[in-house]
């Protein structure tokens, strides 16, 4: 990374072309000690929602998901899973994104298509009605589980993650969206700014400063336009500069991103091997198969009885040793 001292703190502007696309780009507001993240996906959002078959304004809210999904689980320090997950008593009564610890991500919208009219609007109450918006952090079984709610409250889904941090976390947070499908498929972009709690032995602004720099950091956030947000051609870095380099900006490490599902036929088998003849005989095909197919990347599988019966074997040698 290249950069060079500017006024107001430290300025980092990458000069090697690199976009910063499909990462994540922390980043702190150096005269007010603002902090935030920076989120572009390209290939990512493109190949979650290339997998299913979804309706312009569903595609839509799931690429804004998949974004607000990856600026958040940027924020904790986490070795597992992140889940941002809706329900809903609208056309999309189920909404799922998950982000794991190495970057990897996945997403999958339930449609029910007699709730979706022809001008259903690409917005919270449209699609998703009333319900509440979850926060899940899961480390394995052997760490508490974390999980945080709120009510379905607002236009978008920034305004419910808004909403969460105002009610929950009692943190001043801005956000700002920009989604598109463009010729090379969708694309997505967001910025978080976030003004935390002064840490242990930090000396505070005077209230009147920290407001004005608060204001100041909303009014530049707001002015970044969703060209800018979405281009390719114009790095993460730069993009930061154009907006707060008045006051400094110090950007760090970024993130890389994928898309990248956990299913796989071996998980599949272990789980199918669990059910019941009566569970399972809801996939059954007439010649006899089982199939299923992944709900988050549309990937289709064909099993048989012959497939689950070393799984099932194992089970009952673990339950019933041999003397």
């Amino acid at each position: 990374m290249t950069g060079g001292a500017g006024e107001g703190g430290v300025i980092v502007v990458d000069d090697d072309g690199d976009a910063g696309i499909d990462a994540v780009l922390p980043f702190q507001i150096e005269a007010s000690g603002l902090r935030g993240r920076l989120v572009r996906l390209a290939d990512v959002a493109d190949a979650v929602i290339a997998a299913h078959d979804y309706p312009e304004p569903v595609a839509r809210l799931m690429c804004e998901t998949l974004v607000l999904a990856n600026i958040l689980a940027s924020t904790l320090k986490y070795d597992g899973i992140f889940t941002l997950q809706t329900k809903g008593d609208a056309a999309v009564p189920t909404l799922v994104v998950d982000v794991t610890s190495t970057g990897h991500v996945r997403g999958f919208a339930k449609v029910v298509a007699d709730r979706l009219a022809p001008d259903t609007p690409a917005t919270v109450p449209g699609l998703l009605g009333q319900g509440y918006i979850a926060f899940t952090v899961d480390q394995g079984p052997q760490t508490q589980r974390y999980q945080g709610l709120v009510p379905l409250e607002g236009e978008t889904m920034a305004d419910c993650v808004n909403a969460y941090f105002r009610q929950s976390e009692q943190i001043d947070t801005g956000i700002k969206l920009a989604v598109d499908r463009t010729s090379a498929g969708w694309r997505g972009a967001g910025i978080m700014v976030q003004r935390l709690p002064a840490e242990d032995g930090a000396r505070p602004a005077p209230a009147s400063d920290a407001e004005d720099d608060w204001r100041r950091a909303m009014v530049l956030l707001e002015s970044a336009t969703e060209a800018e947000m979405l281009s390719e051609h114009l790095p993460a870095n730069r993009l930061l500069y154009r907006l707060f380099h008045e006051d400094g900006v110090r950007v760090y490490r970024p993130r890389p991103l994928k898309m990248v599902c956990r299913c796989s036929r071996r998980r599949l088998i272990e789980v199918l091997a669990s059910f019941s003849a009566e569970e399972l005989a809801e996939y059954v095909e007439p010649d006899g198969m089982f199939q299923v197919v992944c709900e988050f990347c549309a990937t289709e599988y064909r099993l048989s009885e012959q497939d689950l019966a070393p799984v099932r074997d194992a089970a009952l040698q673990s339950e019933f040793p041999p003397p």
